[in-house]
């Protein structure tokens, strides 16, 4: 594969000149927005901006503003690395590690607005240790990091180790999978029109939950993962995503480019760090893309929607003509179904009945594709660099989420048996992922679904970085960081 393209290079001037983080003190006072100068704040919402967010399936990880003070590791050589003293948990957080490098860092005194941080010449212990992933996990709100897989390990080889029965296409299965989301969605309607004003934004979570199940039904669909019957499978594919007023062929050809480059970047059609030219570029972009990857991060995926399945120019020749149905389907339903509604209830049943389900819907869209293969300790890789089941093992999250949002969205968030094999059927991968915890249990980032683990997301994976893997904003441009530090100051920082 080529080289990724020359819009990753080095930052410019402002990158060149950001402040060190080295030490807890400077770390733990940056983090708490003391470094932060006032400002004005300035929101642009740009839909370019967003061609890095995920197509693919589908909320609150990170580390805290203020986090509290950790306890020192114990001294002693047994368990502190060579040549450091005293590590905290919190000097990791924003120290990205690679799959294959090693590295030390020499923080040396900086200035940070008008504070002052000295930090001795020794490296924080780097992940290799199972204690060093522990705090790390900690850090970021997850279970578990995983150790790097050998580089001599294929995606056939983890295949190899998978039941034959996950890999089985059970008709009955799927048409349950269709009663569940088509019941569920037939009773949030039934709620969101019998519930009082104050009790529709719950129905509105449910609603926009149990449509979210229709959007993995046409992702089983889209994967040939679904039906035996490959014509039921564009059928249901494509009819399952009209309520969604979701292109299905368009999707499916981004996706499956998500799938072949996971974590790539440049190709990767799903979630990308910010490129640092992007991010420097102007003041307009630099605040579009802060308060787009800040407060709106969990329905940036309406923005990706627009920007990359609508334009013919996006899409191979030989792709064109499939494009051209499903988008026609689309406006269709657009063109009957919002007028009936419309004629129905009036708009603002449009607004209760419709688009407010839509918008629960983006919201995990988003925070499913963010969750899955997002954090500060994952990598994107250049295409020379890049290594396909390191990304697909190492670079996947597993992710718990409350039972009932499992159920509605089909086991969506098992998604590393999705990435080992897309032809996994939805119904299989619970089975799938614990063939995989037998067997490549320790290389694998396991996390339940809490407020440190989106927080991290949010206020640290912005800016991409070669050695650090992400920069947050507020390190680069603390001065139009208002979005992320409201974010630091509003999240909490809770992991249970």
């Amino acid at each position: 594969m080529a080289p990724a393209p020359s819009r990753m290079a080095a930052a410019p001037s402002r990158m060149a000149a950001a402040p060190s983080l080295g030490t807890p003190q400077t770390f733990s006072r940056h983090i708490a927005g003391e470094t932060l100068s006032g400002g004005r704040f300035f929101c642009i919402f740009c839909f370019p901006m967003a061609s890095r967010i995920a197509d693919s399936l589908f909320a609150f990880t990170g580390p805290q503003q203020c986090l509290p003070r950790v306890p020192k590791l114990a001294a002693s050589s047994a368990r502190v690395s060579p040549g450091v003293y005293a590590v905290k948990p919190i000097d990791l957080l924003l120290k990205g590690r690679t799959h294959r490098s090693r590295r030390c860092v020499a923080p040396v005194k900086r200035r940070i607005g008008c504070i002052k941080a000295v930090a001795a010449p020794v490296a924080p212990p780097s992940a290799d240790s199972a204690e060093d992933r522990e705090q790390l996990a900690e850090s970021y709100g997850f279970r578990q990091i995983g150790e790097d897989l050998p580089e001599n390990v294929t995606l056939k080889d983890i295949m190899d180790t998978l039941p034959k029965e996950v890999f089985e296409i059970d008709d009955l299965k799927a048409l349950k999978s269709v009663l569940i989301s088509v019941t569920s969605y037939t009773l949030g309607l039934f709620m969101i029109a019998k519930s009082p004003w104050y009790l529709l934004p719950l129905a509105w979570a449910w609603t926009g939950t149990a449509i979210t199940g229709f959007f993995v039904i046409g992702h089983d669909c889209a994967h040939k993962s679904f039906s035996k019957n490959k014509l039921v499978e564009d059928i249901v594919g494509t009819l399952a995503f009209l309520p969604l007023v979701y292109p299905y062929e368009p999707w499916r050809f981004k996706h499956d480019r998500h799938h072949a480059k996971t974590n790539m970047l440049v190709h990767d059609t799903a979630w990308q760090p910010v490129p640092p030219e992007e991010f420097e570029s102007s003041p307009v972009m630099r605040k579009a893309i802060i308060f787009g990857y800040g407060p709106i991060r969990p329905w940036l995926s309406i923005a990706h929607w627009v920007n990359w399945h609508f334009n013919l120019k996006k899409f191979r020749a030989s792709e064109v003509n499939r494009v051209k149905i499903s988008l026609a389907c689309v406006f269709a339903f657009m063109a009957v179904g919002w007028p009936l509604i419309v004629y129905k209830v009036g708009i603002l049943g449009w607004v209760k009945f419709w688009l407010m389900p839509w918008l629960g819907y983006h919201f995990w869209m988003s925070t499913f594709t963010m969750v899955h293969h997002t954090a500060p300790h994952i990598p994107f890789k250049p295409a020379d660099e890049w290594n396909a089941a390191q990304a697909q093992l190492n670079g996947t999250v597993h992710c718990d989420y409350p039972s009932w949002i499992e159920i509605l969205c089909h086991d969506i968030n098992v998604h590393i048996p999705h990435h080992i094999s897309p032809r996994i059927p939805s119904y299989n991968l619970r089975a799938a992922h614990e063939s995989i915890q037998e067997n490549w249990g320790k290389y694998t980032n396991l996390a339940t679904w809490n407020w440190r683990l989106m927080k991290t997301i949010m206020t640290v994976c912005h800016v991409y970085d070669k050695e650090e893997n992400y920069i947050p904003f507020d390190r680069l441009a603390p001065e139009e960081s208002q979005p992320i530090t409201f974010l630091k100051k509003a999240m909490p920082n809770y992991t249970a």
